[in-house]
This record gives structure tokens, C-alpha cells and sequence, in this order.
């Protein structure tokens, strides 16, 4: 006779604390001591419908979500019960186990990428053919885009009224909670502990598939704590855009991956620092507009910017892939990305606008390379931010705003500590006598092509 169990699925969620989805399968049952023997069974699927497409075998983030599994593995075996994990193509796997057991339901987190809704309908379709349901949670933002609309409806496209509205809402619904939802529907936990008698007990652990079995290996990249100190959070509005000082939390990664929760982040940060918390939304801001207007998953968000005739130089690319383009600060922030799968944010937006201004590279050259690159890669705030610095994205200035790589170098890395950090052969004879392009004359010319470009798409 089959186990009867409902499911949770971790993804983007390697926590057991504080975990929407997995606090309403817990809920779902009933306790172990009643007569049913339902219970949660936790799984985890490391997706080969994505692995395999990964040009690094050395990947930091395989191996930072390997060792969270492990983690997370280890914490439910202290609990009685077990993370099975699996390697594998996720529908194949769904099959097995919908085989193995009496699954009455499958409970995840929503992800709002294009894969992961296909992902997840047929899942959902595979086991409703069964008998079974299928539910999916909030859980890796705070407000989803149907939360946060204007007044006369429909999504925002500006992060500042977004943000306005945003603060509003969370004000509102603090104090007043929708029908039957928990306290913690917000900002506060959701108390998974007080349920742990309803996870499926079992002592026959099965080992989290290792890296070398998924034919991956350890990569020496250095993946930041998951906490960060009050003192620099206070201060991270008059740090943040200095990449000589340790002034940005580098949380990055944990909330991609769901190893901390972002609403015990945005809870601390309110009372704390209102710039970190505008940071924090902006996550929640990228995430609305991914699910509001899909296109720009590969499409400018603005249409008239997609006849723009990029240059696409694949010489001049692979110098500002190498961080060789002979701008100290664009080559440290490169160098920075290469080595340690991480750049600071002010950097990232000087990079990205001497791509796609000065080098006229199409963004989405440069969205690729952080998407192979970044530890904290998401796709909707990777692909906000580089629509941004090209000028088509939302919330953008027109198409003129063109950073000035020498004064962004003089006003935030003015001693040239950053460069020097990463860029050791800045100011010898073996670092480049001139740029690609000297400014003046590739802000002239990205202007003129810009320009030209948009006239004709409105004519």
C-alpha cells in the first residue's frame, strides 16, 4: 500500500523558516496523531532542464544550492523526517513519484520566469490527471504585480510612484489582514516549527545527489555571509555607491536562492534605513513588470527602441567581457564579475551603459554574460537593469543619459583603490595608453544613432 503524503517542493526557497508554501502544506494535514497518515514530504529537484545548459562545470551557484540542499537535508533529519533530493528532468521525476506514493497534493512557491510557469503547469496537469491539486504561494517578494496598480488600474512602469504605493499597501494590510490569513501573511514569519509533527517521518535518509555525480565541480568563488551588520544597513544610503568600502550587504544571493526571507529583511530594514529598503522593493519592481509584460524577457520593454542597429563588435565584447577595454573602472568592475561572480551595483551600471552607449553592444550581449557570471543572477531584475542603462527599459531616462565613465571614476573610487584592487597593471606600460573610445566622441555618436533610430520608429 502507498505512503499517502502531500508534497513541497523547494526551489527558490532553501530555507524550512519562515517559508510560505511549506507552512500551508504543513498546514493541509492533519496531525500525525489523528487516524489519516498524511503527511509532508519535502523534495528538491535540481532541474536538469537548466543544469545542462550552464557553459561552467566550476559553477559557484550549482555548488552554493548544492550545499543549502545538504543544509536543509540535514535540518529535516534532525526533525525525524528527510529532504529527498533528486537529479533529473523535473516531469520524469513528478512521474516516479506520483508512482511511489499516494500524493494527495503538491505545494510550492510561485516563480514568475517564463520556464518555471511552463515548468510548474505541467506539474500541476500531471497530477490533477491523478486525482491530486496542485497550490502555489507567495513567497520570494513581498507584493505581486496584482497588489501594487495605479488608481485607474493596471500596473506601475515608474519605481517611484511603485514605490509610494507600495509602502501604502504594506501600511494597510498590516493592519488590516485578509480574511484568515495568518499574522505573518506580511512581514512577520510564518511559524513552520509549530507543524514539524506533520513532516513524514522517516529514518531512511537518502543522500543529496553530490556535485561530481551531476557532473559539476567545486568552484572557488567566494559566496557572501547571509546576514549583514545594523551599523552597516544604518549607513548604507552614504555607502552603498563606494566599491572601495564594504557598504552594500551583498545579500544578493541568499534572496535569490530563498536561503533568508525577504520579508524579515524588509521588516528590519524599515526601521532601519529607508534607501536599503528602496533596494529591497526595487526586487518586488522588476519581479511586477516580468509579470506584467513578459516580452521583455528577450524584447525591449519600450517597442520603438527595438530597430536600434547595434554595432554588436564581437572584438570590442570580448575586451569588456576580459576587462580589457582600457576604462579603469569599467575593467575592475569586469575583472571583479570574472573572479569572484560578483560586481558592485554602481559599477554594474557603469559597465553596462559604456556596453550599450559607448560600444553600441546590444544589452542583451551583456544581460547574457551576468546571467553566465552573477551569483545573484534573477532574470527580472538582470534584465530590468540592463533595459535600463540601454535606455528602453521602464523607469528609464531618454535615450541622452550617457554615463561619463571619468567622472563616475573621480566621484565614487577618486584614489582609485577599486581599480587598483582588481586592475593591478592600471598605470603601468601594460595597461591600455587610451580607451576603445574616448567619451565625448562615443557619447556623440550613441546619440546621433539613438536618435536617428527612434525618429524613423516614430514616423
Amino acid at each position: 500500500m502507498k505512503q499517502t503524503v502531500t508534497i513541497f517542493w523547494h526551489r527558490r526557497d532553501l530555507r524550512f523558516d519562515d517559508n510560505a508554501g511549506l507552512y500551508r502544506a504543513q498546514k493541509s494535514v492533519e496531525s500525525n496523531d489523528s487516524d489519516t497518515d498524511n503527511a509532508v514530504l519535502p523534495i528538491f529537484i535540481f532541474d536538469r532542464e537548466i543544469l545542462d545548459k550552464l557553459p561552467e562545470k566550476a559553477d559557484a551557484r550549482v555548488m552554493f544550492i548544492r550545499d543549502n540542499v545538504q543544509k536543509l537535508a540535514d535540518h529535516y533529519r534532525e526533525m525525524g523526517s528527510d529532504l529527498r533530493a533528486f537529479y533529473g528532468h523535473p516531469l520524469d521525476i513528478w512521474k516516479a513519484l506520483l508512482d511511489e506514493y499516494d500524493v494527495k497534493a503538491i505545494y510550492v512557491n510561485r516563480d514568475y520566469e517564463p520556464y518555471a510557469i511552463a515548468r510548474d503547469k505541467a506539474v500541476a496537469d500531471l497530477i490533477e490527471a491523478r486525482g491530486g491539486s496542485f497550490h502555489h504561494f507567495k513567497d520570494q517578494i513581498v507584493f505581486e504585480s496584482d497588489e501594487v496598480q495605479k488608481k485607474a488600474g493596471g500596473p506601475y512602469t515608474v519605481f517611484t510612484p511603485f514605490f509610494r504605493t507600495w509602502k501604502k499597501n504594506l501600511a494597510e494590510r498590516m493592519s488590516t489582514l485578509p480574511n484568515g490569513e495568518p499574522v505573518s501573511y506580511y512581514l512577520k514569519p510564518y511559524p513552520n516549527g509549530e507543524y514539524t509533527d506533520r513532516l513524514l517521518q522517516t529514518k531512511d535518509h537518502q543522500p543529496v545527489p553530490t556535485l561530481d555525480e551531476m557532473g559539476f565541480e567545486r568552484a572557488d568563488d567566494f559566496i557572501p555571509p547571509d546576514h549583514v551588520t545594523t551599523g552597516l544597513i544604518k549607513n548604507y544610503d552614504k555607502t552603498r555607491n563606494y566599491p572601495n568600502m564594504e557598504g552594500t550587504t551583498r545579500l544578493s544571493v541568499h534572496l535569490r536562492h530563498g536561503t533568508i526571507s525577504i520579508r524579515e529583511k524588509v521588516r528590519k530594514a524599515l526601521a532601519l534605513n529607508d534607501t536599503f529598503v528602496k533596494e529591497l522593493v526595487f526586487r518586488d519592481f522588476y519581479s511586477n513588470i516580468l509579470q506584467s509584460f513578459p516580452h521583455v524577457v528577450d524584447a525591449p520593454f519600450r517597442p520603438e527602441y527595438a530597430d536600434i542597429p547595434w554595432r554588436n563588435d564581437e572584438a570590442e565584447f570580448k575586451l569588456w567581457c576580459a576587462g580589457k577595454t582600457g576604462v579603469p573602472i569599467v575593467d575592475a568592475g569586469m575583472r571583479q564579475l570574472n573572479e569572484s561572480g560578483w560586481m558592485h551595483n554602481r559599477v554594474r551600471m557603469i559597465v553596462a551603459s559604456y556596453l550599450t552607449k559607448h560600444l553600441l553592444i546590444d544589452w542583451r550581449w551583456g544581460e547574457g554574460y551576468f546571467a553566465d557570471k552573477l551569483l545573484d543572477y534573477e532574470l527580472a531584475s538582470n534584465n530590468g537593469g540592463w533595459q535600463w542603462a540601454a535606455g528602453c527599459g521602464t523607469d528609464a531616462q531618454p535615450y541622452f543619459r550617457i554615463f561619463n565613465y571619468d567622472s563616475q571614476q573621480k566621484k565614487f573610487d577618486a584614489k582609485y583603490e577599486y581599480v587598483k584592487e582588481w586592475v593591478p597593471e592600471y598605470g603601468t606600460p601594460d595597461y591600455p595608453a587610451e580607451p576603445l573610445i574616448e567619451h565625448k566622441v562615443g557619447r556623440e555618436r550613441a546619440l546621433d544613432v539613438y536618435k536617428t533610430a527612434l525618429t524613423a520608429a516614430r514616423e
